[in-house]
């Protein structure tokens, strides 16, 4: 699965649309599909694609589908009314009663139906490659913590241990209510780790050569790392093509080009400094003209092979000519979009496989915490803790400890780390950033660090 993400305004729509019909040409089956509700899809494509539950097919192994949240509400809670009838009348309390358009205002509920329907269409295994042309980059992130936020909050007001008695108790309607929350915990896991599994998720982060785009571009990495996300690579959207050269004695307005496209350059690569390990790759703008399905299928030809340089964004030639920011002269070596469902839940901070060891160094890079013994023995050890954390403005870093979680925030994003068994029995002693690294470093609590 690929998740086209950015800031609003600098071409997801379009260039999703592109590498999903580059596919599909290619001969695999392709679901594009679109996050953001205030759809565009169809206006990109230049079709007019039906707001039905079903993927719409608009070209042969593509299929187009743009989820309403407030229609995704009204299936569920139409499923679920006849289980809440009667749960909790006795308390004067009628579920029922509400309409399932007023679920809309509760926080969270559209943004987990969207996540949650999308990993049941991966799960279906009827495409090869999902294709999600994503919401401006704040909405995104909301959409993609809110997994997290509501399997924390459930763990800790009706927490497993005590959900289970219910199933095997006398009160019948109890415990179908245990069985539903229990079925959709395991639902909102796996949506959570679809989007976190690294080997089937790919986040491709596109943004224009403008200061403001720029800026949020590097404020979008650290988010991406603390939700999990793999991102794979960075386009710069619209930039302007090289033109012959002005002669000198020209009028100083037609300098105005040139120091123009300098400045987008120097831009890039300032980016490509701010993104070590990670391919930056451009695509050169050519107009604002609406764009439809015909002239977006001429721009992906059949593949042309890649170079292997790392500068690619799909993997193919996509025309030597650009409209709305579609079409560069670009090779490369295509980003693997994966579909389908995964088992990858939340890190746990040194589990066995992560507690030191060789590959210690690949873990952190690729955004896994882990675990590994620095010094000492029994009371005297230290423990860090290291994963990666590319923060863009170091003094938005905040850490905290909540029982057995660790919550690292940056740049406007948290995420609630579960500690390794060892961990729980330790006190944070010290937190440094070295680089892209954030290490917290701990020793064990006498109280409850066992006896040697």
């Amino acid at each position: 699965m690929e998740l086209f993400i950015g800031k609003g305004g600098v071409g997801k729509t379009t260039l999703a649309c592109a590498t999903a019909i580059t596919r599909a040409h290619d001969g695999r089956r392709v679901l594009l599909a679109s996050l953001d509700q205030a759809h565009s899809l169809g206006d990109a494509l230049g079709r007019s694609i039906p707001r039905d539950p079903a993927p719409a097919s608009v070209l042969p192994n593509l299929d187009v589908l743009e989820l309403d949240s407030l229609s995704l509400v009204e299936d569920r809670f139409a499923a679920a009314v006849p289980l809440l009838s009667g749960v909790g009348r006795d308390h004067g309390v009628d579920l029922t009663a509400l309409d399932p358009a007023e679920l809309t205002g509760l926080p969270g509920v559209q943004e987990l139906l969207l996540l949650l329907e999308i990993t049941r269409l991966a799960d279906t295994g009827d495409w090869d490659d999902i294709v999600l042309d994503c919401p401006p980059t704040a909405d995104l992130l909301r959409i993609l913590s809110t997994p997290a936020t509501l399997l924390g909050y459930l763990d800790r007001v009706w927490p497993t241990a005590a959900r289970m008695p219910g199933l095997s108790g006398g009160d019948l309607r109890r415990a179908l209510v245990a069985l539903a929350v229990d079925r959709i915990a395991a639902e909102v896991a796996a949506a959570r780790d679809l989007f976190a599994d690294r080997s089937r998720t790919i986040a491709v982060l596109v943004t224009a050569a403008e200061r403001v785009a720029l800026a949020e571009t590097a404020r979008v990495r650290s988010a991406a790392t603390l939700l999990g996300l793999n991102l794979d690579h960075v386009v710069v959207n619209k930039v302007l093509p090289p033109q012959p050269p002005v002669p000198p004695d020209a009028h100083p307005a037609a300098h105005w080009y040139e120091r123009r496209r300098a400045a987008q350059l120097a831009a890039i690569e300032g980016l490509r400094a701010r993104f070590p390990g990670i391919p930056v790759s451009t695509v050169e703008y050519g107009g604002a003209e609406p764009i439809g399905i015909e002239e977006l299928t001429g721009l992906v030809p059949p593949p042309s092979g890649g170079t292997g340089d790392g500068t690619s964004m799909l993997g193919h030639d996509v025309g030597t000519e650009s409209r709305d920011g579609v079409g560069s002269r670009q090779h490369g070596e295509a980003g693997t979009g994966r579909s389908g469902g995964g088992q990858r839940g939340e890190a746990d901070t040194g589990s066995e496989r992560g507690v030191g060891g060789r590959g210690s160094d690949r873990r952190a890079r690729a955004g896994e915490p882990y675990v590994g013994l620095e010094s000492g023995t029994g009371l005297g050890s230290v423990f860090a803790l290291r994963m990666q954390m590319p923060v863009a403005d170091p003094a938005t870093l905040r850490l905290g400890r909540v029982e057995d979680d660790l919550i690292v925030g940056a740049d406007g994003v948290r995420r609630r780390l579960r500690l390794a068994p060892v961990l729980r029995r330790c006190v944070v002693d010290a937190a440094e950033l070295d680089g892209d690294q954030l290490i917290v470093r701990f020793r064990p609590d006498p109280e409850v660090w066992p006896d040697e």
